[in-house]
């Protein structure tokens, strides 16, 4: 009777281990498709033919995470048919973009595909008015 359970058993341990092993591959892909993406901190995207959206992120203000929550649902609805950038304070790139646009901590920036920038305001804007930004810079052209 033993000897018939170890065979069994050793007949279903390679199905057991590829259906672990495939259930393990499902998760991580769903927890890749949910994190949403990270955004460039570099700006040489402004101008090259899309709008572009740019954010001055500082991390000492709470601010900051509801905007990028906000630029994330924006991204979803507009695809690839804008920039969605980072100005980080404190950082080279993000000091030197501050100093040329006369950006503060937690403004929020619109430029047309051409470079020109259109609109500032200050966080948090919402999805629908990014959205809506990302919409009359595309119109514009």
């Amino acid at each position: 009777m033993k000897q018939n359970q170890t065979a069994t058993s050793s007949r279903r341990s390679p199905w057991f281990k590829i259906g672990v092993i495939a259930t393990l591959v499902l998760v991580v892909v769903v927890v890749f498709n949910v994190i949403p993406k990270g955004f460039k901190t570099t700006h040489e995207e402004i101008g090259t033919g899309k709008p572009a959206v740019v954010f001055v992120y500082d991390p000492n203000f709470t601010s900051s995470h509801t905007q990028t929550e906000q630029m994330n649902a924006a991204r979803r609805q507009v695809g690839d048919a804008a920039f969605f950038l980072i100005a980080r304070v404190g950082t080279p790139a993000g000091d030197q973009f501050q100093t040329r646009y006369r950006a503060a901590s937690s403004d929020i920036l619109l430029f047309s595909p051409s470079g020109e920038l259109l609109e500032r305001d200050r966080a948090v804007l919402r999805e629908a008015n990014i959205v809506q930004w990302v919409t009359a810079a595309s119109d514009a052209l």
